[in-house]
C-alpha cells in the first residue's frame, strides 16, 4: 500500500491535517438530520448539546431517563448499575482475561504510585505544600461499536492512587443490551464505587449538576464523541475536565536498522481505531519506506478491519521523508503528537532530544500498544498538538496542592518592610498597613 509522501518538517506540519474535536459542523448530514428529528427542525448539534445541559440541570433524573429512551431506545427503571451485576460480570470474566486485568491494573498502580508528589515543609523560610486529592470523580466509558476496559483501568485507578474519595463511572445502555461485561469487571477491580448506565450528553450533564440519583463530581475524565467533547467543554468551569481529544494519532520515527514488519504493524494498530485516527512514518531511509509499505499490503489482508485501517490510511496516513535522524526529531517535536515511536538504532540516546510527544515510546519492544494496555501508564493522552502544553493523565490529575505560609516574628520581620514597600507601589495602603502593624509591634515588643 502506498502512502502519501511528504518531504521535511514544513511540509509534514502542512500534511497532517489535524481535525478539531469541537468541530460539530464536520459531522455528517445523517448525524444533523437526526438532531432535527430529535430536537426540531431549527436545531443544530450545538444547541442540541445546550438544551440536553439545561434539561438535566433543571430536571435531573427525568431528563437523563428521557433522553436515554430518545437516544439510545433505553427504558432505565434505575440509573445505576447493581453492585451484584459487577459482581456477577467478574467471577463470568475467563481466567486468563482475569490475570491479564489484574496484571496491567497491578503495573498502572505500581506506576502512579512512584510518581506521587509529597508535602512538604520548610520551618525555617515559613513555607510549604500541601497536596490533597479530590473528593469526587466522575469516569466517562463510550459505548457503540468497541467497549473499552483498559480505559477504565487507565482512568480510575490513577484517581485511585491519588487518594480520591468517591470514583464513579457513567456509560450507556444501548436498548435492551446488557452492559458490556468486561467494562463492567475493569470497574470491579479499579474500585469504582458506582456505575451508572447513562451515556452521553445527558451523562456529562449528570456528572457536572448532580441528580436525584447521580451526585455531582469535582472532574470528569475519558473520551467520547464530538458531543461528549463539546459537552465535556460546555461543563468546565462548574467541574474541571482532563481535556477535550481528538482523534488518536501516531509517528513512528524509524531510521534504516528499524524492522519494516515492526513499523507497518504499529501502523496498523492505529489506523484500525477509526477513519479518523493518524499514523505516521517517519525516517530517513527511502529502503524502509518500501519495505514498509510492501508489509503493510501484506498485514492487511484478511484484516477483519481492513477497510477502516485502509480508509485511515489513505486519508489520514503518511509518510515524512528526511535528510537525516536530527530532522526527523525536528518533524516530531513540531507535530507533538499522542504517541511517539522511537525505532532506531539506539533510542535512549535521542529521547532526551524530545520535547513534545503526549507518551514516547523507545524501541521495537515497547511499542505503543503495550501503552495501552498494560505497560503502567495511562493511556489517555493529549492529541492535537496539545501535547505543547499538556500531559497523559496522571495523579496529578486528581490532586490539588494548597501552599501553607508559616512565618515566624523573625522571618516576618526581615520580609515585612518589602511587603510595604510594593502594597505603596500598587497604592493599596491597607495592604500596606497590615504589614506595618505587625512590624511595629515587634518593634515595640523588643524595646520592653
Amino acid at each position: 500500500m502506498q502512502l502519501k509522501q511528504v518531504r521535511g518538517p514544513a511540509a509534514a506540519e502542512s500534511a497532517l491535517t489535524r481535525i478539531d474535536p469541537l468541530d460539530l459542523s464536520s459531522l455528517p448530514e445523517t448525524a444533523l438530520q437526526r438532531t432535527r428529528d430529535f430536537f426540531g427542525p431549527d436545531a443544530t448539534p450545538e444547541s442540541s448539546v445546550l438544551q440536553m445541559l439545561r434539561d438535566v440541570r433543571a430536571q435531573g433524573d427525568s431528563a437523563v431517563r428521557r433522553y436515554a429512551k430518545l437516544l439510545d431506545d433505553a427504558e432505565l427503571d434505575n440509573l445505576q448499575v447493581p453492585q451484584s451485576q459487577l459482581n456477577a460480570a467478574w467471577d463470568d470474566t475467563p481466567g486468563d482475561l482475569k490475570q491479564a486485568l489484574e496484571l496491567a491494573a497491578r503495573r498502572i498502580t505500581e506506576f502512579h504510585e512512584a510518581t506521587l508528589p509529597r508535602d512538604w515543609v520548610d520551618l525555617g523560610g515559613g513555607l510549604g505544600e500541601l497536596v490533597r486529592p479530590l473528593e469526587r470523580v466522575g469516569l466517562y466509558a463510550p459505548g457503540g461499536t468497541a467497549a473499552y476496559p483498559s480505559t477504565v483501568l487507565m482512568t480510575a485507578i490513577p484517581a485511585r492512587v491519588a487518594g480520591v474519595s468517591e470514583v464513579v463511572l457513567a456509560t450507556p445502555r444501548r436498548g435492551s443490551e446488557p452492559l458490556n461485561s468486561t467494562v463492567l469487571a475493569a470497574a470491579r477491580i479499579a474500585g469504582v464505587d458506582a456505575v451508572y448506565q447513562v451515556g452521553g450528553v445527558p451523562a456529562i450533564g449528570a456528572l457536572a449538576y448532580g441528580t436525584e440519583s447521580i451526585r455531582r463530581v469535582d472532574k470528569i475524565c475519558g473520551p467520547g464523541n464530538v458531543f461528549v467533547a463539546y459537552a465535556k467543554r460546555m461543563v468546565q468551569g462548574q467541574v474541571d475536565i482532563d481535556g477535550v481529544f481528538g482523534p488518536t494519532e501516531t509517528i513512528v520515527l524509524a531510521d534504516q536498522t528499524a524492522n519494516p514488519v515492526f513499523c507497518a504493524a504499529d501502523l496498523i494498530a492505529q489506523a484500525e481505531h477509526d477513519p479518523m485516527a493518524s499514523a505516521i512514518l517517519v525516517t530517513d531511509s527511502d529502503s524502509l519506506v518500501a519495505s514498509v509499505e510492501s508489509e503493510l499490503d501484506v498485514q492487511i489482508a484478511g484484516n477483519p478491519r481492513a477497510d477502516t485501517i485502509r480508509h485511515s490510511l489513505e486519508r489520514q496516513g503518511c509518510v515524512v521523508l528526511v535528510d537525516d535522524f536530527h530532522e526527523a526529531v525536528t518533524v516530531a517535536n513540531r507535530i507533538a503528537p499522542e504517541h511517539l515511536c522511537l525505532m532506531a538504532a539506539d533510542p535512549w540516546a535521542w529521547a532526551g532530544q524530545i520535547r513534545n510527544a503526549g507518551g514516547l515510546f523507545l524501541g521495537e519492544f515497547s511499542p505503543e500498544v503495550m501503552g495501552d494496555y498494560i505497560a503502567g501508564p495511562s493511556h489517555v493522552m493529549p492529541t492535537g498538538g496539545t501535547a505543547r502544553f499538556s500531559s497523559a493523565l496522571s495523579v496529578h490529575h486528581f490532586l490539588r496542592t494548597m501552599p501553607v505560609v508559616g512565618l515566624s516574628p523573625q522571618r516576618f520581620s526581615d520580609l515585612g518592610p518589602a511587603a510595604v514597600r510594593i502594597a505603596e507601589a500598587e497604592g493599596l495602603p491597607g495592604h500596606a498597613g497590615a504589614v506595618q502593624a505587625r512590624l511595629d509591634h515587634i518593634a515595640a515588643a523588643q524595646t520592653r
